[in-house]
């Protein structure tokens, strides 16, 4: 199983399409690549869950992947007519094969490969942690080696991007995601989902000195996280001034996310310290990314340490299509093309060694 030569070797493969269903977005898109290399997005298609989840508080996965499979064909459908194309006119098919939740990781990988068969044309397996990583070189030009930050409701890690399937991890959470964090704590204070932007917004009439929260790790040299006992202190300052009154909530969350940047500033100039290169360079992904004080710290922290930060449009730093479209380019670029016995993993760690075991 795994990588081959694929039948477009040699050649320089310029269309891609691209399915996205690793959790509670069913995506598509249509990418293009110039002869020169740079990328053009022609059509990007997302669908939300939002709102079928809102009500749990929670992605739900027996729901996530019913509703990719009732709108994937529809979201397919309106990506080839926004970019003009046909199945006829693609080089091939990439479609995200794990990490993530299952069920909706089947959808998006069936329908792909019977896509692949339909039309004739290459398919090509997809690590949704790939494609957040390769990402900014579409938007960007970033050229090998960068150190991304990923930050997102499923994963909070360091990965030094080598090349193109050379990852080294650096550093993650021990427990919680970030965005799971946010979650979280979005939750203990009676605020809506997803947790991320109603923390935020919450955040801006707060008084981020109030609360003195813990930063977990911190005094260890290491470039892990971990966010349980934060989360844990966050619950016992708000059960501690129970009945919780508006500027109580919005002091937590400001609080709580001023101790987040700090934590990820003091982490990131640990992590850009370790490369050992000329140019520095730091990638953020992940819909965390979108967090205006946390960009705010990391552009502090990559500017004292002299490297550069791209953050992605906060469109293309949530999951969707046209990163699973770029990583495919990039691979068949390199020669390469998956068999259709490409299996769905719920669990796909982004390493040297996990990425030549799933795709060697």
């Amino acid at each position: 199983m795994g990588l081959r030569p694929s039948k477009v070797a040699g050649q320089s493969p310029h269309m891609v399409l691209g399915l996205e269903s690793s959790c509670d977005e069913t995506a598509a898109a249509v990418v293009l690549r110039h002869p020169d290399g740079r990328g053009e997005i022609l059509s990007n298609v997302v669908r939300s869950q939002i709102d079928e989840h809102r009500l749990y508080g929670g992605v739900v996965p027996e729901l996530a992947a019913r509703a990719h499979v009732a709108h994937m064909d529809h979201i397919v459908r309106r990506a080839l007519g926004e970019a003009g194309v046909r199945l006829a006119d693609l080089d091939g098919i990439a479609a995200t094969a794990g990490p993530g939740l299952i069920g909706g990781v089947l959808v998006g990988l069936t329908t792909g490969k019977a896509l692949a068969v339909a039309s004739g044309k290459a398919f090509v397996a997809i690590n949704h942690l790939e494609a957040h990583a390769l990402t900014a070189r579409l938007t960007d030009g970033a050229s090998f080696p960068y150190l991304m930050l990923l930050v997102s409701g499923g994963h909070t890690q360091f990965v030094l991007v080598e090349g193109l399937g050379a990852y080294r991890k650096l550093g993650g959470t021990i427990d919680d995601a970030l965005g799971e964090a946010f979650d979280k704590v979005a939750k203990m204070l009676g605020l809506g989902y997803p947790g991320g932007p109603e923390v935020e917004r919450a955040a801006l009439s707060g008084d981020a000195t109030r609360f003195q929260f813990p930063k977990p790790l911190m005094g260890e040299d290491r470039l892990d996280f971990s966010f349980s006992g934060l989360k844990t202190a966050v619950r016992l300052a708000a059960e501690r001034v129970s009945p919780l009154g508006e500027q109580d909530i919005a002091d937590i969350s400001a609080s709580f996310q001023a101790t987040v940047a700090g934590i990820l500033a003091r982490r990131t100039g640990q992590a850009l310290q370790t490369l050992e290169v000329a140019n520095k360079v730091l990638v953020v992904a992940g819909g965390v990314a979108a967090n205006k004080v946390i960009g705010a710290a990391l552009r502090e922290a990559t500017a004292a340490a002299g490297a550069q930060l791209i953050v992605p449009p906060p469109a293309l730093c949530t999951d969707n299509g046209v990163m699973v479209a770029w990583a495919g380019l990039e691979r068949l670029t390199a020669g390469h093309m998956d068999g259709l016995d490409f299996p769905a993993r719920a669990r796909w760690p982004l390493d040297d060694a996990a990425m030549a075991v799933h795709h060697g």
